[in-house]
């Protein structure tokens, strides 16, 4: 088979809106919100301000309370241009999502009335807040009833993985970025794939708390590869799945130089590694095919090109909630990769549809 020819069948884009209006029905409607908006919501532009999360952070939690998350998302989609909100859109879906938990009454409610925009951040910052409302002591005899409400649990569907996954960011946010304590909370959910879900949340947290509105303690700019390097051996291939984005940012965004850390973790842990650096090479460059395939092709053999291609396509179909723009990516590449990336789509994307 020519593997140039080869193509994915064409998946549709989610679609965030209900339908279409006609233009005079939407500027009536735009208009009776304006009127009717609490002051403190119509003015929406904090660039001028010394803080600007704190200000977008205010702002989406009085949206959401006294309006909808529907009208948090449209508002934050429109000035998603904006190179701040794009740059800090996850941890804006976070606030959004926390704002949520306090709105409905379980996961699966305040799920529905979100979505997978930028990264998924929606669902994890909903899982802080409905963590966050849990007894601490009572945490480990509650774990497993958290995400009843979510459908698709007998098929681990990407619902549920956020639901799990998202259990991980709540018990960072309740237990003060503490990771081996976090750690050791997951344990409490029944299942291996439930666990090292939550395992990834902790550490995907632990990562973005590293800014000044969240800290830890558990990243050492002198050692790149830490806390990978000190867990539980059974944690470490989870942590690395994360850790690039960390290892990145120490290095000045240094891809070469990220590739040769990835060498240094140990041999079962390598593939994870190089994933996760195509993971941040499609992250960082927003889903650029040319900057994506230009960062993952740095790679010095077939090996780490591949894993990077690897994880880059599955984050292509997490940011677009398509495969179609996946399809394009593997087009790009040269013959010798294209084989696993359409074929790593192809397996994702179903169970991204689960």
């Amino acid at each position: 088979m020519n593997k140039k020819n080869k193509k994915l069948p064409k998946g549709k884009k989610r679609r965030f809106s209900a339908g279409f209006f006609i233009m005079m029905a939407v500027l009536a409607f735009a208009l009776l919100m304006l009127f009717n908006m609490p002051k403190s919501l119509q003015k929406t532009d904090c660039s001028s301000t010394n803080d600007r999360f704190a200000c977008y952070e205010s702002y989406y939690n009085s949206l959401v309370k006294k309006k909808s998350v529907k009208a948090a998302f449209t508002d934050l989609r429109n000035k998603y241009e904006d190179q701040y909100i794009k740059s800090q859109c996850h941890q804006l879906i976070h606030v959004i999502g926390r704002a949520a938990a306090k709105k409905y009454p379980n996961a699966g409610e305040a799920f529905s009335n979100g979505d997978s925009f930028c990264w998924s951040g929606y669902y994890h910052g909903v899982m802080e807040g409905i963590v966050s409302k849990t007894d601490i002591n009572k945490l480990a005899e509650e774990i497993n009833s958290i995400c009843d409400s979510v459908s698709g649990k007998e098929k681990y569907s990407f619902d549920y993985y956020n639901c799990v996954h998202g259990i991980g960011h709540g018990i960072m946010y309740i237990k003060d970025n503490e990771v081996p304590l976090s750690l050791e909370a997951c344990n409490n959910l029944k299942g291996h794939w439930e666990q090292s879900s939550c395992w990834g949340g902790v550490f995907m947290e632990n990562i973005i708390a590293n800014n000044k509105n969240h800290f830890t303690k558990y990243l050492k700019p002198d050692d790149p590869l830490y806390p990978c390097n000190a867990v539980e051996e059974k944690y470490r291939k989870t942590c690395y799945l994360m850790q690039t984005s960390y290892m990145l940012q120490v290095t000045g965004r240094d891809f070469l130089k990220v590739f040769e850390l990835c060498g240094q973790v140990g041999e079962q842990y390598t593939d994870a590694c190089y994933q996760s650096l195509g993971r941040d090479a499609s992250g960082q460059s927003v889903s650029d095919i040319r900057q994506t395939k230009n960062s993952c092709l740095l790679g010095k053999d077939f090996r780490q090109q591949s894993n990077c291609i690897i994880g880059a396509v599955k984050d292509f179909i997490s940011y677009f909630h398509s495969d179609v723009e996946a399809g394009e990516l593997c087009a790009a590449l040269p013959t010798e990769l294209q084989q696993v990336c359409f074929d790593t789509a192809k397996s994702y994307y179903i169970s991204f549809q689960n």
